[in-house]
């Protein structure tokens, strides 16, 4: 268990302000500042510094924060494991983006089930920022994530490379063209919201090209792969996401994939956890099992 100092340290970090983060701990803002100010003196060194207004990190205190981060996400995962009767079976608990919660966990989850029966298992499904916090908050032990992250802060295992296309209605004008992305931006594009990973990629491969999601004439944001991919089939626009996603629509000629050049690229899915952990050995050996299932 951390000092309550390093609790507020971590609070502080989040909030990036003496007043509020004194509300949020029900403590006054004189004593939050004495908290920092103890760290710094036993650490021997400032951990914030004031910026034009903003309340930033030094680099100490980047190099505290992720220490502390992995720490308290480990107490709370050994604490969730203490307090169960049985200490074999140690449950899963892990998140997953969309695309790989829907279309690539089912069938691992099923033998993992027949392979596993006693141990209890919980997958949240969410965005990459949403369970990159999650994991910094210690309410989820690995991620399954499809977009970018930093890898200074995380241990991540690549867990496979999935194609990221472009699709559009069978009978679109587009079908069967070699594309560039001037060709398309008159489109609707239908994505995702903020903070997903495949907008990430999107907007990653669209500032390869000098163009941002803001040069298509129409965007249209959807939280739901599935109402995004039945807009798509209506004919009201254009994504683009994973081949996983939709591989069967394809298949069955509900979808086509567009040919655009400069976007037959793959990305990387990955097993992703804090650097540093107590627990790497195990979230290592859920790794290989996950990846072995997904053969």
């Amino acid at each position: 268990m951390l000092d309550f100092r390093h609790e507020t340290f971590l609070t502080l970090c989040q909030i990036r302000s003496y007043t509020k983060t004194a509300q949020i701990l029900h403590l006054t803002q004189p004593a939050i500042s004495q908290h920092i100010k103890a760290l710094e003196e036993y650490y021997g060194h400032r951990l914030f510094i004031y910026k034009d207004k903003q309340l930033l990190l030094t680099e100490h205190g980047e190099q505290l924060h992720k220490f502390i981060t992995t720490v308290s996400a480990d107490s709370e995962y050994m604490t969730t494991l203490l307090r169960r009767k049985n200490l074999k079976n140690h449950p899963i608990n892990f998140g997953a983006t969309l695309t790989i919660g829907e279309y690539v966990m089912p069938n691992i989850l099923e033998a993992l089930i027949k392979k596993e029966p006693d141990t209890p298992i919980r997958m949240i499904v969410d965005n990459t920022q949403h369970l990159l916090t999650k994991l910094d908050d210690g309410e989820i032990q690995f991620a399954l994530i499809e977009g970018f992250f930093d890898k200074t802060v995380y241990h991540s295992e690549l867990f496979v490379p999935e194609p990221f296309i472009a699709v559009c209605r069978p009978d679109s004008q587009f079908v069967g063209k070699e594309l560039s992305f001037q060709d398309i931006i008159k489109s609707r594009l239908i994505l995702r919201e903020k903070g997903s990973g495949t907008r990430e990629i999107l907007e990653h491969q669209l500032q390869q090209h000098n163009l941002s999601i803001n040069s298509f004439s129409n965007i249209t944001e959807i939280g739901n792969m599935a109402v995004i991919k039945k807009l798509v089939e209506d004919g009201l626009g254009i994504t683009f996401l994973y081949k996983a996603a939709v591989v069967k629509e394809i298949s069955e000629g509900r979808l086509s994939k567009l040919n655009i050049n400069g976007n037959d690229i793959h990305r990387e899915f990955n097993f992703v956890f804090l650097k540093n952990s107590i627990h790497t050995d195990e979230f290592l050996s859920w790794f290989k099992i996950f990846k072995e299932l997904s053969v």
